[in-house]
């Protein structure tokens, strides 16, 4: 039974592979097409590579949205972590249950919701200080930030709650207080899933078109945002070549981060 079972399993993973990969691969081989249709092949060009440099819109739209994913990223990870570490060494202390439903709420929230509570917290706050001056990078910023510190609490929880506690009990029985445990033995020991939690905040911010359709002001137009506006109006081959060298970017990060970790985890 052996033999069937394996073929089986062996299918069911092409076929998961085929149709996760082969949408990707076709988009990037039509980046390459000379064509201005993107579902007809006539022939190998870089037109569209070119046409993608010309682009100031798309290429603006492109900066601001990667720096906003990177400080997202980063905030979002700090706060996150601190959260889920909380969750997962401070046992049910009094109002525990405020606070997991707080730190919760991002990811039950749909983003509709969770995008005008923002907008109107924004609006009253410019009524009453004045301040922020308009809608742009900052409150796109906070609005991501707001939903990602979420995932990222839940990573860090589920990391630290299978931990061996053993090398922190430890160390507090030599005299090492809580906060040098966590940064020099805690923290240390975290750095995968902190790596991943950066990530997937970085690709959240990176994708998101609801929040930033709320937050976002004249002149602060994201990436997905700008994308999906030209997508209502007809698909043009220059995403093809932007999704492209999206791809081969990230690809090229995870590749390079797997490999640090298996020398890193040979090495030790």
């Amino acid at each position: 039974m052996k033999g069937p079972n394996k073929s089986m399993r062996t299918l069911a993973l092409g076929l998961g592979y085929f149709f996760l990969y082969v949408p990707i691969l076709s988009l990037m081989v039509f980046s390459f097409n000379d064509s201005p249709v993107v579902t007809s092949w006539t022939g190998f060009s870089l037109r569209w590579y070119s046409a993608l440099f010309a682009d100031d819109a798309l290429l603006r739209a492109a900066w601001l949205s990667f720096q906003i994913a990177a400080f997202t990223a980063t905030a979002a990870t700090i706060i996150g972590t601190w959260a889920g570490y909380v969750l997962a060494r401070m046992g049910r202390f009094r109002g525990f249950g405020l606070y997991l439903g707080m730190l919760s709420a991002p990811l039950v929230i749909p983003e509709v919701v969770l995008g005008i509570s923002l907008l109107l917290m924004f609006v009253e706050m410019r009524g009453t200080l004045g301040w922020p001056e308009q809608n742009g990078m900052f409150t796109i910023w906070v609005g991501h930030v707001t939903l990602c510190m979420a995932f990222v609490a839940v990573v860090i929880q589920s990391r630290i709650r299978d931990m061996d506690r053993s090398l922190e009990e430890a160390a507090l029985d030599l005299g090492a207080t809580p906060l040098k445990v966590f940064f020099s033995i805690t923290l240390p020991l975290i750095v995968p899933a902190l790596a991943s939690a950066w990530l997937l905040s970085f690709t959240l911010s990176l994708d998101d078109v609801v929040l930033a359709s709320f937050l976002s002001g004249p002149g602060f137009t994201t990436l997905p945002m700008e994308v999906f506006s030209r997508v209502r109006l007809g698909l043009k081959p220059e995403v093809n070549a932007l999704a492209t060298l999206f791809i081969l970017a990230v690809g090229t990060c995870v590749i390079v981060a797997n490999r640090l970790q298996v020398r890193k985890e040979t090495q030790s």
